[in-house]
């Protein structure tokens, strides 16, 4: 019986163990996780989501400070046209993120950045071209294009010297997303080097409508590939979606995919970025915990756990401290929702903004818990202690449980060990 290590992702004549941990922003999947991913010769993900807050928690700077100091005076102001990103400070964190980064990588790993055209910033074209190019200057091994059919991104960094040195790959959820981001490409002469192909398990925002249930990421991962086959074109495929144990991940790489993309269980290692106790509320999580539900403001379903503290809230927009998500026009689907409530209540008391969430000020305070279907399963894979709580999990442990596993069996920590290691 086959194991995931019995395959591997070839990128040239480059050899990755085929397990690529996906991009879970802001900041849980830390620096330290993509690292030790790189380490054990996987391929692991830092989130460009919201780096000038990352770099402040991370190297003690102060851009967000900086920022609500210098739009202080319109945080009154339901029109957040004015607040705008300084482009340069904006490069400044994005290169120190991912230099520090790429300066402690080790192993024959590989080190990407998930960067997700959702996050329009007042400026989408312009911030977005910062941010791909600053990470590219900085080291970064590769850029995954996420959130977004990212139509226009390629180009964005055409003239880069890197551009073709560096590895770019593409999230879809179908093959007309595919064909469409291939035909709006195709004069750059210039391929994506794989595809992550994202079925409707996934965890956070996804790539369907309401509909997602009718989806199948296998029959996905295979209309692809044939896609791909009849077109004459080696890409490699990434499955990515629901994949919980290394016997799931096989089933792809026996049937196609070249590699997968895994995150869920990945929300409870000691290396990553969530607080200890909201890893508690992942491992507590029953399935009727777990919904998809359209309070993201760009649009697009996002799965996560019922009892998130964003869900419901009424605070007030942070567009002046963050404001990812402002379009183009300084506008954000949550500011609509918060003014709609705020007059029926013009005190500002007992605020409750249930169809929208300010995704910026919860994802930063880690109040927004989007998950994986299978979030609720991430108990099994562990020892419940006397006191009632889960323990976590090295993010080695993870990976090697995906590397090595078969027949469906997931490998639980050695207990004596895991506790004496924390004492």
């Amino acid at each position: 019986m086959k194991s995931v290590d019995d395959f591997r992702l070839m990128f040239g004549k480059k050899e990755i163990v085929p397990i690529i941990v996906g991009g879970m922003g802001v900041d849980i999947s830390t620096a330290q996780l993509a690292l030790e991913t790189a380490r054990l010769g996987g391929i692991g993900h830092i989130s460009d989501a919201m780096v000038p807050d990352v770099c402040d928690k991370r190297f003690k700077t102060t851009f967000v400070k900086d920022k609500t100091k210098f739009y202080k005076l319109n945080i009154p102001n339901s029109d957040k046209s004015i607040v705008k990103f300084d482009l340069g400070l904006l490069a400044e964190a994005t290169k120190l993120h991912v230099a520090a980064t790429m300066e402690a990588k080790r192993g024959d790993g590989l080190v990407f950045v998930n960067c997700m055209e959702k996050l329009t910033m007042n400026a989408p074209r312009d911030t977005l071209q910062v941010r791909m190019a600053s990470a590219l200057d900085a080291g970064i091994d590769g850029i995954t294009l996420s959130a977004g059919l990212h139509l226009g991104s390629f180009s964005l960094i055409e003239d880069h010297p890197r551009f073709r040195d560096a590895k770019l790959g593409i999230i879809v959820s179908s093959v007309r997303a595919l064909q469409i981001f291939l035909r709006k490409n195709a004069r750059l002469n210039r391929l994506p080097d794989y595809i992550v192909v994202e079925g409707p398990l996934a965890g956070g925002h996804l790539g369907f409508g309401a509909d997602w249930a009718q989806y199948d990421l296998a029959t996905i991962v295979a209309e692809i590939a044939q896609y791909l086959k009849n077109e004459h074109l080696d890409i490699p495929v990434v499955a990515a979606g629901g994949i919980f144990t290394g016997s799931d991940a096989v089933s792809f790489l026996e049937n196609g995919a070249s590699a997968v993309q895994v995150a869920t269980r990945f929300t409870v290692a000691d290396e990553c970025g969530l607080p200890y106790k909201v890893k508690q509320e992942y491992f507590k999580a029953s399935e009727q915990d777990i919904e998809v539900n359209n309070i993201s403001p760009t649009g697009y379903p996002m799965r996560m756990l019922k009892n998130s503290p964003a869900i419901g809230s009424g605070i007030r927009p942070g567009c002046e401290s963050y404001g990812y998500l402002l379009d183009g026009n300084g506008h954000c689907a949550y500011i609509t929702s918060y003014n709609r409530e705020i007059a029926k209540h013009p005190d500002g008391k007992n605020i409750s903004v249930k169809d929208k969430t300010c995704l910026c000020t919860h994802m930063s305070n880690m109040n927004c818990w989007t998950c994986g279907h299978y979030t609720y399963r991430l108990k099994d894979t562990t020892h419940r202690l006397e006191d009632g709580s889960y323990m976590t999990l090295s993010a080695e442990h993870i990976f090697k449980d995906y590397q090595h596993s078969t027949d469906q069996k997931i490998c639980l920590p050695d207990l004596a060990v895991s506790l004496l290691m924390r004492v």
